[in-house]
């Protein structure tokens, strides 16, 4: 019970307390009243009559028919119980009676509250000699219905009186308890990492000092969690980020390849691109190194640039002027032409005199349709760039890994027509793989969705591979529907767990065709059904942040939810996952693969990022875990669940 309606029920109880007492006193003292005018009533009444008769009797001789006419008189005018006259000998000479017939007041009321109606009497005399005497007691009528009407008023003023009490104190008590539902708002806010602040002290000292420490205990909340993040984007950004940049670093590079290479669900075909400045040793020598570092983000700039159009190339400077960047699922004509792009912008900077020379940079690429290890790649890669340098300057070079050199690979057309064909024909097949608690590998988190494209010949096509060209060719929110709508299909008591999750592109809800079609979606999805998760990368969330956010509110009302996947792939700010306020984050496999002892850089980043979500109720989970060893320090560091080959593989729906 709130203390509002404790201080309202303590106060009603006080009034009808000093109501009853105060009712009883006024009852009693009427009652008392009425009793002592009744005996004063009669006795007036029985002296007068006394006197009068007593001018009528002679030598106690009694004149009757005059007497009784005065009783007569007084009877019929009074309001008297009965009116008597006995002689000497006690014999009833006289009398006029009433029956007691108490009008208008409830017989309750007469018998809880009786009225006691004394009798008086006065001596008839004849001279000195008493000739008779004249009883008199007064109707007690009067008198109940005298002290009903003052009971009844007397209640009523009051009930009016309790009314007003209780609307005045009701009101009062809400402005002088504000204080104390703005604190309950302020904790519940701080559960949710929400630091709100009072400004309006109350004056009252007692909720004055209760409000200045809850204000005191946000801020230094505040300051804790802001310590906290910032502590965590340091690191991360000291072990994996370049600062100059804005790239990942080699580490940063190496985690994220080599995740995608090793753990990565049919990585089999993708790109790897070399960028090599040249004079940059001569610019840092003869124009100075804020120069040469101008020279540096001028390239990345550019480079950047280049691959605005793919959320999912992984740039990092590797060292000096060495750039570096991966495009998992790329096919080879996207390589060649993302190198050829590139090398036309940077022999621009030539013009710009911000290189000693006009040979600006070679880029070299190796694209691969196979499996294929890190240190393959990164061979071929730099044997393409070697091949780029000595073709001349600003010159691009590609080579190509492929199991079945005979094979002709698809160009972009044949792309194009083939992912249309697919969606036309809605040959879209589900797969689906099993996230289960860290604590106890028996019990299920959810089930995450993976969309398949079957092409005619029967083959798969994962969602890594067609998603870029959807993305391009405005094809994206098509295949979300179909995806969703074969979630919908699916038949629950077939499913082992209690929720799915299903990847939504960011590109999708700027389709005002395809949200109004999901709110239709949401509103006739089965009701048995699990509830949804929706899942959008890490990198899509942060630049598309005010649009998922409204997104993740309007499906939360719907009982469904969202989650971040690939977390820290990108280099977002910590800080906006308060804002987005996700049910989970998932961090990506690179970091999970870093986990080979307890002194590893990713485990301190993984524990951090831990601590940060669970203080704002956010679950995190592991993604590429393929170890027992990755799953007892995952464990060690309380990550909520864990994906991965060590948990279960992917398997059709």
């Amino acid at each position: 019970m709130t203390l509002y309606r404790q201080l309202i029920i303590f106060t009603l109880v006080l009034f009808l307390l000093l109501f009853s007492g105060t009712w009883l006193a006024r009852l009693s003292t009427t009652r008392a009243f009425l009793t002592s005018q009744l005996e004063s009533h009669a006795q007036d009444t029985a002296t007068s009559l006394g006197l009068s008769i007593s001018q009528y009797i002679q030598d106690i001789d009694v004149d009757m028919p005059v007497v009784e006419s005065m009783i007569n008189a007084v009877f019929d005018r009074g309001y008297y119980r009965f009116v008597k006259f006995v002689d000497v000998k006690g014999e009833v000479l006289i009398e006029k009676a009433l029956d007691v017939a108490v009008e208008g007041v409830p017989g309750w009321f007469v018998r809880m509250f009786p009225i006691s109606t004394p009798e008086a009497s006065a001596n008839v005399m004849t001279g000195w000699i008493r000739a008779g005497t004249v009883h008199v007691k007064s109707h007690p009528g009067y008198a109940y219905r005298t002290l009903w009407d003052d009971t009844v008023r007397m209640t009523l003023w009051f009930a009016g009186c309790g009314i007003f009490v209780l609307l005045a104190g009701g009101i009062a008590l809400r402005f002088l308890l504000k204080p104390l539902d703005l604190v309950e708002k302020q904790a519940e806010g701080l559960c949710r990492m929400e630091y709100r602040l009072q400004e309006k002290i109350p004056r009252t000292r007692e909720l004055r000092r209760v409000v200045q420490a809850m204000n005191h205990m946000t801020v230094k909340i505040k300051d804790m969690f802001h310590e906290q993040v910032a502590r965590a984007e340091d690191f991360r950004s000291r072990a994996y980020h370049d600062d100059l940049t804005g790239f990942g670093n080699r580490r940063y590079f190496t985690g994220q390849v080599t995740a995608r290479l090793d753990f990565g669900e049919n990585a089999v075909k993708g790109a790897l691109l070399l960028v090599k400045m040249q004079g940059l040793d001569e610019v840092n020598s003869v124009r100075g190194l804020q120069a040469g570092d101008d020279f540096i983000k001028r390239v990345a700039s550019l480079i950047r640039q280049s691959i605005s159009n793919d959320s999912n190339a992984i740039p990092a400077r590797l060292t000096g002027g060495d750039f570096a960047v991966y495009f998992p699922d790329a096919p080879p004509f996207e390589a060649e032409a993302i190198a050829s792009e590139l090398t036309g912008r940077l022999s621009g900077l030539a013009v710009e005199n911000i290189s000693v020379t006009d040979n600006i940079a070679h880029v070299g690429a190796v694209t691969f349709e196979t499996p294929v290890s890190y240190s393959r790649l990164l061979s071929e890669a730099d044997l393409a760039l070697r091949t780029a340098i000595h073709a001349g300057p600003n010159s691009w070079h590609v080579r190509a890994v492929t199991e079945e050199v005979h094979r002709m690979p698809m160009g972009e057309q044949q792309w194009k027509e083939s992912l249309k064909g697919a969606l036309e024909r809605k040959a879209v097949a589900l797969v689906g793989q099993l996230v289960v608690k860290t604590s106890d590998l028996g019990q299920l988190f959810h089930m995450e969705i993976f969309s398949r494209i079957v092409q005619e010949d029967g083959r798969h096509l994962n969602a890594g591979v067609f998603l870029p060209f959807a993305e391009r060719l405005g094809l994206v929110s098509t295949l979300d529907r179909q995806v969703l709508e074969r979630v919908r299909e699916l038949d629950p008591g077939s499913l082992p767990v209690g929720r799915i999750s299903v990847n939504v592109s960011p590109a999708s809800l700027r389709d005002g065709a395809f949200r109004d079609w999901f709110k239709r979606f949401l509103d006739d999805f089965p009701a048995h059904s699990p509830p949804l998760v929706f899942e959008f990368p890490e990198y899509g969330a942060a630049n598309n942040l005010k649009m998922v956010k409204e997104f993740g509110a309007y499906v939360k009302e719907k009982g469904h939810g969202i989650g971040l996947d690939h977390y820290g792939q990108s280099f977002s700010n910590l800080g906006f996952l308060q804002s987005l306020r996700p049910d989970y984050v998932k961090i990506d496999s690179a970091f999970t693969g870093e986990l080979k002892d307890e002194d590893s850089d990713a485990r301190f980043y993984m524990g951090s990022l831990c601590s940060i979500g669970h203080s704002i109720d956010i679950s995190v989970i592991a993604e590429g875990v393929e170890t027992e060893g990755q799953w007892l320090i995952l464990k060690k560091l309380n990550v909520d669940a864990i994906q991965g080959y060590f948990a279960g593989r992917p398997k059709p729906v």
